[in-house]
């Protein structure tokens, strides 16, 4: 609300007006507290307080017509200060409220202990009256009262948006795929602490406190906002704690959305409620009346209509920048909707978002074009700027209502963080775990701060009540994150315990390989080398296939097995395209191979924890990657995605298997079907587990008849090959290697020792010899030194592929065949 404004008698002196405001800065929306608006002393004595409202006068000059763009800053005449100028203003208030929040971030990430919420919230400490907002020059100066409700608008503007993306990228359709634990957890997380503390607040309320009518409501807001438990909040956190499509990051975001149903719901009611006490039962019923509606509208009109949308945009176009306009004006007309039938301005706004089909195209388009902005300019300013107009120094601990608020809170907080405990306990959850998933339900975020906020604007609270709920948001979102990062690490599960390699794999049994899949061009390579493995009936092969797709338009990490769930998320198959040539690749290998495939749509920098958890859900003894580069007909690089090289590089480091990185260049060598065509393949031995690993895989795939297998040692001159346990090792493997070639695939096996001096020689070597095969298969051997690789690891351009691997996947190298990078699975 616009705050009310007496005029003065007009005087005029050269064009300019002067006006005396009498501002009621509890009608903002944001609130403020005398101390930190930069007001003069005697403006601050003529300060008065009426149940926690600050009121306050001063005499301010406006021009007229106002004053935007300033003449320059080297103009001598004092008047035209940049300070004068509405837009050099907010721009220096934009850089310090950025240059501020990126300091108090990089210092405090610097521990390692802080989340990009809670250094928003230090920056707007630090520019609030106790550091230095309380200084003259940087208050009144930088932040004169006129300036304020314009900085506070935009700030509600950019939280708007920000939940109205809450909306779009919240998959509403994991109500329904959601288990009891989940169902329990979300639905306890609420009424358990809002029940407590009510029933606490009313036992001890009047006898102990002695609170009056406007001071309980203060603690019944307080308690029920508390008890919260929103989705944004939850995951952002997740987020930043890089556990979004964990076990029990899936499992937060589900009972968050539970909880965040009963929260939205509940909070309808109390503003009817609140409507009906201030004016009239008629009105809150007409209010009603016009929710319904407006759901109607959203549900059976705006949603078909965005499905039409979507049904427009071509597959692989982009979305029409109409659409996307017309969008945006929606969202802007449902949050001036929301306000005319006395609902929370960003009501409209989130219940539009969540009528939005997350995902692509739709979804991710907005997503693209108002993330950045929103998350990374407009909500930080929300945060910092709420966080500027917090007094600390008016909280008294002495006062009942003080230690009425701290009473219920600790009984909330209590309350949630044992309610959440119960169902994982109950379903035989590890401690660690359970404490973990209490934790996340626990945390509080931006969403409870701008309830409290909205709240101390609209005057339903008092400055106490929301210093104190300021300082128990920043202590939370402080201390949780810590205790997490303590308590869960979600890697443990991957520890090598067990041995599920192919040097362990037990003969004629089936053989369990995890190939992912990021492009159609991953699909004929794949499929190539899947073939020359030699599936039989006797030695089976059964193939998980997982596509991985990003995450974007969405907050919900998904995992779709296409064998238990044959609907997808849209009526467009995420993966049908390599569905259909998998089950060709099957049926050509009828009772040799079994083929899953599953589809996980999650962030890039995570996708490894869908890997390496399904593959060790299916005890797979080998995942097979593709390399991050595509290579062109003439052997160019045609692409390269850094993403996925990280991807690879954090699956080797964590994988409960061995793994095999695939630079694929099959296309540049043949172009005839791989049935009529004779394969060829040299497996490089230097010694040690990845080679012999290699080795064996090499083994097996002899199996095929079409395949003819080299096997290329090198010795380093003068090295004794059994001088330590690793070397005897080796030769009993290979010596096992050969003794099974002769008697099982005489002529299709080769054996060759090459004596070298140096890595200068073993490049030459491998020169004249790659360009005859179509597979070469080498270890990683990653930091194991060797005279044979001497200088070349001063080269070496990927670490993830072993100085071998680079060396022969190296554009300078020239090859033209492709090459199998093979690492041991890592124990303990």
């Amino acid at each position: 609300m616009q705050p009310s404004r007496t005029r003065a008698p007009f005087l005029a002196t050269d064009g300019v007006i002067f006006w005396k405001v009498v501002s009621l800065f509890s009608e903002l929306s944001l609130p403020v507290s005398a101390s930190g608006l930069g007001l003069p002393e005697q403006a601050k004595m003529n300060s008065s307080s009426i149940d926690g409202t600050i009121t306050a006068s001063k005499e301010i000059c406006i021009s007229l017509p106002p004053q935007v763009n300033s003449d320059g800053v080297w103009i001598s005449n004092a008047t035209s200060s940049l300070t004068n100028f509405s837009l050099p203003l907010l721009e220096m208030q934009l850089i310090l409220a950025f240059i501020s929040n990126i300091v108090c971030y990089l210092i405090l990430n610097s521990f390692g202990l802080i989340t990009k919420f809670v250094s928003q919230m230090m920056a707007g400490i630090l520019m609030g009256p106790h550091v230095f907002g309380g200084t003259k020059s940087f208050g009144e100066l930088l932040f004169p009262l006129v300036s304020q409700e314009m900085l506070d608008t935009i700030a509600m503007l950019g939280y708007t948006l920000f939940l109205f993306l809450s909306g779009v990228k919240m998959d509403m359709g994991i109500i329904f795929r959601t288990g009891r634990k989940a169902m329990y957890t979300g639905a306890l997380s609420l009424l358990m602490p809002l029940l407590l503390g009510m029933g606490t607040l009313q036992l001890f309320g009047n006898r102990w406190w002695g609170l009056r009518g406007a001071e309980k409501l203060e603690v019944v807001f307080a308690t029920a906002t508390h008890s919260m438990t929103p989705f944004p909040v939850i995951a952002c956190l997740l987020s930043d704690l890089n556990i979004l499509n964990s076990e029990l990051g899936r499992l937060g975001l589900s009972s968050a959305i539970v909880s965040d149903l009963f929260s939205g719901f509940l909070n309808s009611v109390f503003t009817l409620a609140k409507v009906a006490y201030d004016h009239s039962t008629s009105r809150a019923f007409m209010d009603f009346g016009i929710i319904v509606v407006y759901l109607a509208v959203v549900v059976l009109g705006a949603r078909p209509a965005m499905y039409w949308m979507v049904r427009q945009t071509p597959e692989g176009r982009p979305v029409k920048d109409l659409y996307i306009y017309i969008i945006i004006l929606a969202v802007l007309g449902s949050a001036l909707l929301s306000v005319w039938f006395d609902q929370l301005i960003v009501f409209g706004p989130f219940v539009l978002g969540l009528a939005v089909p997350d995902g692509p195209p739709l979804g991710s388009t907005l997503v693209y074009k108002l993330d950045s902005m929103v998350s990374g300019a407009l909500l930080p300013l929300f945060v910092i700027t709420t966080m500027k107009s917090v007094n600390f120094s008016g909280i008294n601990l002495n006062s009942d209502l003080a230690i009425a608020h701290a009473t219920a809170m600790v009984v909330v907080i209590v309350a949630k963080f044992a309610a959440c405990l119960v169902p994982p306990l109950y379903s035989s959850m590890p401690m660690n775990d359970a404490l973990t998933l209490a934790l996340i339900m626990s945390c509080k975020g931006v969403v409870e701060m701008a309830n409290y906020s909205i709240a101390r604007g609209q005057n339903n609270i008092g400055e106490k009540i929301f210093s104190l709920a300021m300082f128990t948001i920043l202590v939370t979102a402080s201390i949780v994150p810590v205790l997490i990062r303590r308590l869960y690490d979600p890697t443990r599960k991957y520890a090598g315990y067990q041995k599920r390699n192919l040097i362990h794999h037990k003969p004629n049994t089936e053989l369990r390989i995890l190939s992912c899949i990021h492009k159609p061009d991953n699909v004929p390579a794949v499929i190539n080398l899947l073939e020359h493995i030699s599936p039989t009936r006797e030695n089976p092969l059964a193939v998980y296939v997982l596509h991985l797709i990003e995450l974007i338009g969405r907050a919900s990490p998904v995992f779709i097995s296409h064998q238990m769930q044959k609907k997808t998320l849209s009526n467009r198959s995420y993966s049908q395209d390599l569905i259909l040539s998998f089950s060709h690749f099957q049926r050509n290998n009828h009772e040799a191979i079994a083929v899953n495939v599953f589809t996980a749509i999650s962030p890039s920098k995570l996708m490894y924890e869908d890997i390496c958890t399904l593959a060790l859900d299916k005890l797979t003894s080998l995942i097979v990657l593709p390399f991050h580069r595509k290579y062109s007909i003439d052997g160019s690089i045609e692409l390269e995605d850094n993403t996925l090289r990280t991807l690879n590089c954090s699956v080797l480091d964590r994988a409960p298997c061995s793994v095999a990185i695939l630079v694929n260049r099959g296309h540049i060598r043949r172009s005839t079907p791989s049935v009529l065509a004779s394969y060829s393949i040299a497996m490089i031995f230097l010694g040690g587990n990845d080679d012999r690993e290699a080795l064996i895989l090499a083994g097996r795939m002899v199996n095929d008849s079409r395949v003819s297998l080299t096997v290329v040692r090198l010795i380093a001159e003068g090295e004794d090959s059994i001088t330590d346990w690793s070397n005897m090792l080796d030769s009993e493997t290979l010596k096992s290697f050969k003794y099974h070639s002769a008697a099982d695939h005489k002529g299709c096996v080769m054996y060759i020792e090459e004596e070298l001096k140096d890595g200068t020689e073993t490049a030459t070597m491998l020169r004249e010899l790659i360009d005859n095969y179509d597979l070469c298969i080498v270890g990683r051997r990653y930091n194991v030194e060797s005279p044979l690789t001497t200088c070349l690891e001063e080269w070496s351009e990927f670490p993830e592929l072993g100085v071998m691997g680079d060396m022969l996947a190296s554009t300078d190298f020239n090859g033209r065949c492709s090459v199998l990078v093979v690492q041991q699975q890592m124990t303990i």
